[in-house]
């Protein structure tokens, strides 16, 4: 469920026309709606809760969408925060989340980065490969402390709804490999500046059936019993995000409910404490990007082009994934009102600047307004300055408030980032 409905023929955020957004802060813009925050949050709280001892941490995945608002929402629910920079830990403390629910996740850890999280008391830091095993500890001997980590495995598992989001597979930049990880794990519990809490793994975004997640599961269990089955220890088992989510006009993924019930069928006895990366599930459908139609362009061969002030900058997903985002028109069309096909496209001087072709919609023409359904998760946190176009503002509603929770810069504020070289 999402809180983006019809009120007296216009498309509303809780209790606020988007019509009313667009003449306060200008398009493009992105909305995100407090309810749906929350009851998303609540309803995956609420799935899981009964697995593993204690209850479950939730670390929301910043990468989603790390407005400070929004974490500061999720914060306030008891999201911990899954993050894969200083910067995304820097944000979530800034939004009051403490950093002992705060997971340090991601590839390239600079040492720097691997300090400060350190320094801030981060709940445990996944490690990824050796190399990175090794940073740690020399950093951790460095500051003097012993740093707890868990072993991101790679368990070679195929999910994800595109291959440049499944992170699962073996050929794959993430994680150590399956075969790899007793002998790592066993080196790491004997390194007296590391505190090795457990295991971790994470096969993708936007996963569409059970099947991958069931195997995931069976394939952690079972290294989990094998560590412990040679003295270990494994205290934690971090299981990861990826939940799909229900796009519109797309088939529906499993919910959190079946996710649970398959993931409690898994490690039934375990005994272990869990914890989970959801982003997308959570932020997706809490969000749209509201855009202006520039024009319709439309050519001799009755191609139609919807030309929009939004573009490829502001929201990447179709032309980086080719994603499918459900376009709404803000007023309401006549009843009666032919379907028409149109090829939905952006300003930017690309072809690839295309969020969609031959899309049918209602008859639309300049200054009316499009809402990309959807766009709650990886929209504004992917977007750039490309053309010199602003980064477009985020706004977020509570009933009938919003609040303008990330302004969009001014030009001469784009141009003050960037001084001149003293010689020029």
């Amino acid at each position: 469920m999402n809180h983006f409905e019809l009120r007296d023929g216009e498309l509303a955020c809780e209790a606020v026309p988007l019509v009313r957004i667009a003449e306060a802060v200008g398009t493009p813009v992105y909305v995100y709606s407090t309810a749906t925050l929350e009851r998303h949050f609540t309803v995956f709280r609420d799935a899981v809760r009964g697995l593993g001892r204690p209850e479950p941490l939730i670390a929301y995945a910043v990468k989603a969408n790390s407005n400070l608002s929004v974490l500061k929402v999720l914060g306030d629910l008891g999201a911990g925060a899954d993050t894969v920079s200083e910067g995304e830990i820097r944000r979530a403390i800034a939004a009051g989340i403490a950093p002992e629910r705060i997971i340090f996740s991601g590839v390239g850890k600079l040492e720097h980065e691997i300090e400060f999280a350190l320094k801030s008391g981060v709940s445990e830091i996944n490690i990824e490969s050796e190399p990175e095993l090794d940073l740690v500890a020399r950093t951790a001997e460095r500051l003097g402390t012993r740093a707890t980590v868990a072993l991101r495995i790679n368990p070679d598992v195929s999910a994800g709804a595109n291959d440049k989001i499944s992170t699962g597979k073996a050929s794959s930049k993430f994680g150590i490999a399956m075969v790899e990880a007793e002998r790592v794990y066993a080196r790491a519990s004997n390194n007296a500046h590391l505190r090795v809490a457990g295991v971790a793994c994470h096969i993708g975004s936007q996963i569409g059936d059970l099947a991958s997640i069931e195997e995931e599961a069976v394939k952690m269990r079972g290294l989990v019993e094998r560590l412990r089955g040679e003295g270990l220890i494994v205290e934690r088992l971090d299981l990861g995000g990826g939940l799909g989510v229900p796009y519109f006009n797309q088939p529906e993924p499993p919910g959190p409910d079946r996710y649970a019930a398959v993931l409690a069928r898994v490690l039934d006895g375990l005994d272990i404490s869990l914890s989970f990366e959801p982003g997308r599930v959570i932020a997706a459908n809490a969000g749209v990007l509201l855009s202006r139609v520039t024009h319709v362009n439309i050519r001799p061969d009755g191609r139609r082009f919807l030309v929009l002030d939004a573009a490829m900058n502001d929201l990447i997903r179709p032309a980086m994934y080719e994603a499918f985002h459900d376009i709404r028109p803000v007023r309401a069309p006549a009843a009666d009102a032919a379907l028409e096909p149109y090829d939905v496209v952006g300003p930017v001087c690309e072809t690839g600047d295309t969020f969609a072709r031959d899309r049918s919609l209602p008859p639309l023409a300049a200054g009316d307004l499009v809402a990309f359904m959807s766009a709650g998760a990886y929209g504004a946190v992917m977007a750039s300055e490309y053309n010199s176009r602003p980064l477009v503002p985020e706004v977020l509603v509570h009933g009938d408030q919003f609040a303008v929770v990330r302004p969009r810069p001014t030009y001469d504020q784009m141009l003050a980032a960037e001084p001149l070289a003293p010689w020029l």
